[in-house]
């Protein structure tokens, strides 16, 4: 009788356990608009909220697009304007989620062990040559600062 009831608690358990990560896959999947139920409700609210978050979301990612030229975190700033428009725009959380799901491969990728030795080789390789070119240079023409310049 004891056996029954530990094999039935497993089963318990990972009936509770596959149900909160469906509903945790659940949420995830779940699209749309994340606005408050009051807003939802009247049309004038709805659309002056589509209005206020997609003006803001612009603002956020017209100022990443601007640090990418300019210093700053460009493209952090760019996916935290489309984390914004993703509170309501679908078409913006498809794109995030196509984005999330590509930079954990490039991630996985990159952690493949063949793949950081290859990484290796080629840094080690660059920095060798580089320092060979640099040392080259200070050989032939020597260290010759911009004030000492002869006309």
């Amino acid at each position: 009788m004891n056996a029954e009831n530990d094999k039935q608690n497993k089963v318990a358990v990972t009936v509770t356990a596959d149900s909160v990560a469906g509903d945790e896959r659940a949420a995830e999947r779940r699209l749309g608009s994340r606005a408050p139920e009051f807003i939802r409700k009247s049309r004038l609210l709805r659309t002056g909220w589509q209005v206020g978050i997609f003006v803001v979301g612009l603002a956020v990612v017209g100022a990443g697009v601007a640090m990418l030229v300019l210093p700053g975190p460009g493209w952090l700033v760019i996916f935290g304007g489309m984390a914004i428009w993703a509170t309501e725009f679908t078409w913006a959380q498809i794109v995030l989620r196509w984005t999330r799901r590509k930079v954990t491969e490039a991630a996985q990728r990159a952690l493949d062990p063949k793949v950081r030795r290859r990484n290796i080789i080629l840094t080690t390789t660059g920095l060798v040559i580089i320092t060979a070119l640099a040392g080259i240079y200070l050989w032939k023409f020597g260290i010759v600062v911009p004030w000492k310049i002869k006309q």
